[in-house]
């Protein structure tokens, strides 16, 4: 059997590592963090990835540490409802919950599946060079290891991307982000959906991932940010007093900042015996809530080709061409949902909130089922 090193540890790294070790295959996992912080955010796991974790046997775990979701809406700053989908009739056809978690908390569900497999931390990836059937990887701290297949789950600044392709680009989205979780006791009538709340150059999101925590996101265009533009409760004073509490009622030690950027899709996610999967392969933005979700369903079909090929070469390129096309859509149609959703353009904006709340439900359905549909 082959033997596997993993680069990255997070939610792409451990559920790859995860299903290949179902599969029999010697894993080891090397993660550049020296150890695991619980970092403030939270995370929306749609249908398609709870499907994965179900076949995987990790799904009852999610669920009893997460909260369950059953609407996603887009709101007006002032909290009307500009469309909406209600996921029961998607849980009815495919026997899973969507839900919102604490990233940290399904790190940890993560990390207790992956048992004994070894995790190697405070290793940098330095370089990676290919021989035979053979490749070395040699870290920062001096140290080497020798393996046959190379996954990179690196993210996306992804060294191993760096060390196989030389020609890949990131787009800078033109926004900025902010992340948190608040105590705020807000309306129990948002208990169990999530909302996006779109302003002109400016969103804000949240979603409950337990009974007393609220996890949320906070878009301006960058053109509108400097450093000292940071006091968020201004930023958003025109919107509705609940996004106000819920921004005052978060530890600010915890908010976390970040650019969003996407990679700009690449022809080939695989040479030789090293492949791309998650960020590293398809990092998207934000607007879809399907970056770590297409990550997982990559594990999956990465791990299925793997076992059911006879040669790597053969088991890469199936997997590129079940996930790519996929994949890619979700890069573009995020890339582009971002830019309708982010206007700063006043006439721009009005038509938005004009057209958007007479797109037929069954429209809004055939794009979900698109995004929640497996094929593999």
């Amino acid at each position: 059997m082959k033997k596997i090193a993993i680069i990255g540890a997070g939610i792409g790294g451990l559920t790859t590592a995860i299903a290949l070790k179902r599969k029999g295959f010697q894993v080891e996992v090397f993660e550049t963090t020296s150890a695991f912080k619980r970092a403030g955010s939270g995370i929306n796991l749609a249908m398609n990835a709870m499907q994965v974790y179900k076949r995987l046997g990790i799904y009852d775990d999610i669920l009893k540490n997460a909260n369950h979701t059953i609407a996603m809406n887009s709101t007006t700053k002032h909290m009307k409802v500009l469309a909406g989908v209600n996921f029961k009739k998607f849980e009815n056809r495919y026997g899973v919950k969507n839900v919102a978690i604490h990233r940290a908390t399904l790190h940890e569900v993560l990390l207790n599946h992956v048992g004994t497999t070894p995790i190697h931390l405070d290793k940098q990836l330095k370089s990676l060079t290919q021989s035979d059937d053979e490749v070395t990887l040699q870290f920062h701290d001096g140290t080497k290891y020798s393996t046959d297949i190379v996954i990179g789950a690196d993210g996306i600044h992804s060294a191993v991307r760096k060390s196989i392709f030389n020609n890949t680009e990131l787009r800078d989205a033109n926004q900025v982000c902010w992340r948190g979780i608040s105590n705020a006791k807000i309306d129990k009538k948002y208990k169990e959906e999530l909302n996006e709340v779109w302003g002109r150059g400016s969103r804000f999101g949240f979603v409950h991932i337990s009974d007393h925590q609220v996890y949320w996101y906070a878009l301006i265009n960058k053109d509108n940010y400097t450093e000292k533009n940071t006091d968020l409760v201004e930023l958003f004073s025109d919107y509705d007093p609940t996004i106000l509490q819920i921004i005052k009622e978060t530890p600010q030690k915890d908010i976390l900042f970040n650019e969003i950027w996407d990679l700009k899709p690449i022809d080939t996610w695989h040479k030789g015996n090293v492949c791309l999967m998650g960020d590293a392969a398809h990092a998207t933005t934000p607007n879809m809530g399907q970056g770590a979700v297409q990550a997982v369903e990559s594990a999956m079909v990465l791990s299925n080709c793997l076992s059911e090929e006879d040669t790597i070469a053969k088991a890469f390129s199936r997997y590129q061409s079940i996930r790519k096309p996929k994949a890619n859509y979700i890069v573009n149609t995020s890339w582009k949902i971002g830019k309708i959703a982010q206007t700063s353009n006043p006439f721009l904006a009005f038509l938005r909130d004009l057209i958007i709340p007479i797109v037929p439900t069954s429209v809004t359905e055939k794009q979900n089922k698109r995004v929640f549909d497996l094929n593999f």
